[in-house]
């Protein structure tokens, strides 16, 4: 599953991933984390989730990183707004008011660019990363968000042999396992969803849940 994979998702408009109203456990648990005024937060492997306009929407300013161009231009198409557009280190860049999109690989993304982060939404980033990767995700991406940052993670949970991923299931020993002991990590929320997505269940899938985590930078 290379980048390959991933564009020819979007060429195609294989994207049942997409959602086209904001996640749910983030509408709910978001303001638990309690983040000041004009925080800026990172948004991995992003696609055009209206999840980033929500965050612009009370408040924040986003910074979202996703691997297709196609996915970034329909999300300022959808949304009707005309971004500027830079190439900065391995990333073209497109910011339009408080929501600014890298184009390019989340592991090429600038140190010093995630460091100016004060928190992050992952919903879609760790579930799409196969096992061997999702080690490296958190050591290289979230290793360079600063402390003190937060953030609400959201990721799923089904028998492992039922379906190939992605996206795969992140059960909570793992994403504890992944995140201690630099981050703290408590379980918020987790729901069974499986009459909700008859994707998984045509594929033969016998349980399915959905989970929120808080996490703090330690």
């Amino acid at each position: 599953m290379d980048a390959g994979f991933w564009h020819q998702r979007w060429q195609e408009g294989r994207i049942g991933f997409h959602q086209d109203v904001p996640t749910p456990l983030l509408v709910d648990h978001w303001p638990t984390l309690r983040l000041p005024a004009r925080s800026r937060v990172f948004v991995p492997l992003a696609g055009k989730s209206r999840d980033m306009a929500w965050l612009a929407s009370r408040g924040h300013r986003v910074l979202g990183v996703e691997l297709s161009r196609l996915a970034v231009e329909q999300f300022f198409d959808e949304h009707g707004l005309t971004p500027d557009v830079e190439t900065i280190g391995a990333a073209r860049h497109y910011r339009a008011g408080d929501i600014e999109l890298a184009c390019g690989d989340v592991f090429a993304l600038a140190p010093a660019l995630l460091a100016s982060c004060d928190a992050v939404f992952d919903r879609a980033a760790l579930i799409a990363l196969p096992p061997a990767l999702r080690q490296r995700y958190v050591e290289e991406v979230y290793g360079h968000l600063r402390p003190g940052c937060r953030g609400l993670l959201v990721s799923l949970e089904y028998p492992t042999h039922e379906k190939e991923g992605p996206p795969f299931p992140v059960p909570p020993d793992e994403v504890e396992a992944l995140f201690s002991p630099a981050w703290s990590v408590d379980s918020l929320e987790r729901q069974d969803i499986l009459a909700a997505q008859p994707g998984f269940v045509e594929e033969g899938v016998t349980a399915l849940w959905t989970a929120a985590y808080r996490l703090e930078r330690r």
